[in-house]
């Protein structure tokens, strides 16, 4: 059976994408180089957080199927590259894996067949790394012989307001022809597209998105350091600034930033602006603030570890994980919130015997310490 669409790399941007088009019809298969990914997705087993076993179960049955196998790419109408991007020691982008399953798609690469790159990259990844990849293994040329486009994923997982096919989605083409190939091929799945001048400026956007969340939570994460000097209470600062009904987009601080993007997206610019001689001083200025919220995390914790201790050890030892919250939170002298998962019940944390520092600004009580 001819595929319409074939995802390279199924994990929390690839899979939920597969869903998506096999929900609307579409003839799709996933290539994966793991075959741990590959085995989980045969037996039903999601091998991300964001979609469900019971949805894996689903897929299956309308035909969907993984393969460690790149002969899975031959006769599919279009492919889109999913894979992770981040940086290397020396905290450049790493784009290896994007390179790897370029080379895949290349050596298999027909006239007339759509590949997207969808990993998050710096502006000039899709005309620089990839298009020179897959015209050299392919003899074909992008834009004549096959469209070739860049459309930025937009995952937020665990978000049940907004997902593959309600969120808007940018798509930037070589040419005009490919971005049309580009949006014919989505349209079929995602309600609203926006199509970008080009492959560069699609990219860009993606890291600017990213940037923007970096340089907020910075900013917010400043005014928490700030807040330990001055005794200004940061949490009613932002409760009262987040009601101004224009010009202000609330952020909260916390203890450092997680997540796939926020942590790398914002270096790449820097990274590629650098190179061409022009420093970009905000993702830098957030990087510096953002790295320095773990340190203060730990000094926070320590005060009231050596009040209940009369001294502090070592912090490099392994924890042993609780299996028991309430348990745990009895049997310990500080405890940290890192995160307020909504399977933790409010106010449990709260009521704990143990100092607690929230790092989130969720919690009430009189043990309750806030970041």
């Amino acid at each position: 059976m001819a595929l319409d669409l074939v995802v390279i790399g199924l994990g929390h941007v690839g899979l939920p994408l597969a869903r998506a088009a096999v929900s609307a019809g579409l003839a799709t298969a996933g290539y994966d180089v793991s075959d741990a990914v590959v085995s989980s997705l045969a037996a039903g087993r999601s091998p991300v957080g964001g979609v469900l076993d019971a949805e894996v179960t689903a897929m299956l049955d309308a035909g969907f199927h993984a393969a460690a196998d790149p002969g899975i790419l031959e006769g599919a109408q279009t492919v889109v590259i999913c894979v992770p991007t981040g940086l290397t020691p020396e905290g450049l982008p790493d784009l290896s894996a994007v390179e790897d399953a370029t080379a895949v798609v290349a050596a298999r690469l027909r006239p007339g067949t759509l590949v997207v790159l969808e990993s998050t990259s710096c502006p000039g990844t899709t005309e620089e790394v990839v298009r020179p990849l897959l015209e050299r293994g392919s003899g074909l040329r992008a834009g004549e012989d096959f469209p070739l486009a860049y459309s930025p994923q937009r995952i937020d997982p665990g978000n049940g307001t907004w997902n593959v096919r309600n969120a808007p989605k940018i798509v930037g083409g070589c040419t005009s022809l490919c971005a049309k190939c580009a949006v014919a091929f989505y349209e079929r799945f995602i309600d609203d597209l926006v199509v970008a001048r080009g492959t560069r400026e699609a990219e860009m956007a993606k890291l600017l998105e990213n940037t923007y969340r970096s340089i907020n939570i910075a900013l917010v994460d400043e005014a928490a350091l700030f807040r330990r000097r001055t005794g200004i209470d940061v949490w009613d600062v932002l409760h009262g600034a987040a009601s101004k009904p224009f010009g202000f987009a609330p952020f909260r601080p916390g203890p450092g930033v997680g997540g796939h993007c926020v942590p790398v997206d914002p270096r790449d610019p820097a990274a590629r602006a650098e190179s061409q001689g022009f420093p970009f001083r905000m993702p830098a200025a957030a990087h510096d603030v953002l790295g320095r919220m773990p340190g203060h995390v730990v000094d926070r914790a320590l005060t009231p570890l050596a009040e209940a201790r009369g001294r502090t050890e070592g912090d490099d030892r392994a924890l042993p994980r609780a299996t028991d919250l309430q348990q745990a939170l009895n049997q310990t002298d500080v405890a940290i919130l890192l995160q307020d998962h909504s399977c933790y019940a409010r106010e449990a944390p709260g009521r704990a015997r143990c100092v607690l520092l929230d790092t989130r600004g969720k919690v009430a009580g009189s043990r309750v310490a806030l970041l």
